[in-house]
């Protein structure tokens, strides 16, 4: 009984997986793969393509980052260039368009997101001048010592009369 459920569970498991091949075989029908996916102002932007083959040259146009070239890659039938999000690139979807001999053009998009803020969160604890965070964890640390020794002195002892 215990192995049929097991069977059942792997037939399953095994089952989804195959189901969900041709939905990520379908997916990167482009032949373009951009990386990051979401890019910021400055960032570098990676492409990488399949599309053309043979061939060891091809051009790049991205409207947020204009001209770029693609030269061969690290594998075989792969091209890869990059090109620079502007700092004034405002967020949005871009289209990337490859070209490359004889005819072969292809176009994806990525998106520009908006610059995360950097720097601390504030969370409502701000500094004082008085060492207020100080006094603050100090408390914390004291009272936690304080319930590890109220525990310790409640612990049963082994012996019992």
């Amino acid at each position: 009984m215990l192995s049929t459920r097991v069977g059942v569970g792997i037939g399953l498991v095994v089952g989804a997986l195959v189901l969900s091949v041709p939905a990520a075989v379908a997916a990167d029908d482009s032949g373009i793969r951009i990386r990051p996916g979401n890019a910021s102002p400055g960032s570098t932007v990676t492409v990488s393509t399949t599309a053309c083959g043979k061939e060891t040259y091809g051009k790049g146009e991205s409207e947020a980052g204009g001209a770029f070239h693609l030269f061969a890659g690290d594998r075989a039938g792969v091209l890869t260039g990059q090109f620079q999000v502007p700092e004034e690139t405002g967020p949005g979807i871009h289209a990337v368009t490859v070209k490359c001999p004889p005819r072969v053009k292809v176009t994806d998009t990525h998106e520009i997101t908006a610059r995360t803020p950097s720097g601390a969160v504030d969370a409502g604890f701000g500094t004082d001048g008085k060492g207020t965070q100080l006094a603050l964890g100090g408390a914390l640390l004291a009272g936690a010592a304080a319930g590890a020794v109220v525990r310790m002195r409640r612990r049963p002892s082994g012996v019992r009369t």
